[in-house]
């Protein structure tokens, strides 16, 4: 009787002290995990996961007709906002800083996206200037660029109406569908999944608008003209927005030099508070955009 007391004893106890190592790697384990969680992240994580730069605010179209067209944080800065805040500009050289686009389309997205946000500022360009007879390429163009962006149902009801409206020779309404071209571009990219595309179509019309801006302000220089173009927080933007994009859109050399030139533009743009501008930050900003329009439209290959 006392040794089948003393043999229950002892397999008691085994249990218990396997019960207790069991909790103890439990613990240990538990323990570990936690430290694992509270583990500084990689910095080079915390650097893909950076805020969205703040479009200027000057730029946004009525959020009431971008949620009417579904689009979301992707949303880039309007091209017509782009046009209206230049437009004390006007006359500028539109036809002596025009670039024709090849006639072959190009292959690679980037590119078509970059060169969609040029036809969009030429059209605004042309439609500020009364040149109503080059939109009704501009529209065939944009079809041939929807299509091949996926959006070509989208576009090509604008470029009808763009037409339709050229011949009435109706500004306010080529304005109006100019920019709904974008805006329904934009939508389009968001559900293909393809946003970022979006931000570079938007690229491309300011770089546009202020290559013509710029060579404008050249050629007739005054302070107020001038002080149109030093826009530091659009060219602040755009530097952060690009260092944003996907690895296989930003680290392509031609954006790393569009990225570099544009931190450039963002110091040459800063007056301080007792500061105008001069002819030569002018001339700086006029060969900085010359060289974004040629980087913008050299095609991968």
């Amino acid at each position: 009787m006392v040794s089948m007391l003393y043999l229950l004893t002892m397999k008691s106890s085994s249990i218990t002290s396997i019960s207790a190592s069991i909790l103890a790697i439990l613990s240990l384990h538990t323990s570990l995990s936690a430290k694992e969680i509270q583990a500084p992240a990689d910095p080079a994580v915390l650097e893909d996961k950076q805020e969205a730069p703040e479009i200027p605010k000057d730029l946004i179209e009525d959020p009431h007709i971008r949620e009417e067209l579904g689009i979301n944080e992707f949303t880039a800065p309007s091209i017509r906002l782009i046009f209206d805040d230049l437009d004390q500009l006007t006359p500028m050289p539109v036809k002596e800083t025009h670039q024709a686009l090849p006639e072959r389309m190009p292959l690679g997205r980037t590119d078509l996206a970059l060169e969609i946000g040029f036809l969009i500022a030429d059209g605004f360009l042309a439609v500020q200037h009364g040149f109503i007879d080059e939109i009704e390429p501009i529209a065939k163009d944009l079809s041939k660029y929807g299509r091949a962006l996926g959006a070509g149902d989208r576009v090509n009801r604008h470029a009808k109406s763009l037409l339709e409206n050229a011949k009435k020779e109706n500004i306010e309404a080529l304005k109006n569908e100019l920019s709904a071209t974008q805006k329904d571009v934009e939508k389009e990219l968001v559900q293909l999944k393809d946003a970022d595309l979006a931000l570079l179509i938007s690229l491309g019309g300011w770089i546009r608008a202020l290559e013509c801006a710029s060579a404008a302000v050249n050629k007739e220089f005054t302070e107020e003209r001038a002080n149109q173009l030093f826009r530091e927080d659009i060219a602040d933007y755009y530097e952060s927005s690009i260092g944003g994009l996907e690895p296989r859109i930003s680290q392509k050399p031609a954006f790393i030099k569009i990225r570099e030139i544009c931190a450039g533009l963002k110091v040459t743009m800063t007056l301080s508070p007792d500061e105008e501008p001069s002819e030569a930050r002018v001339k700086e900003i006029s060969a900085q955009a010359n060289k974004l329009a040629e980087l913008a439209l050299t095609r991968e290959k």
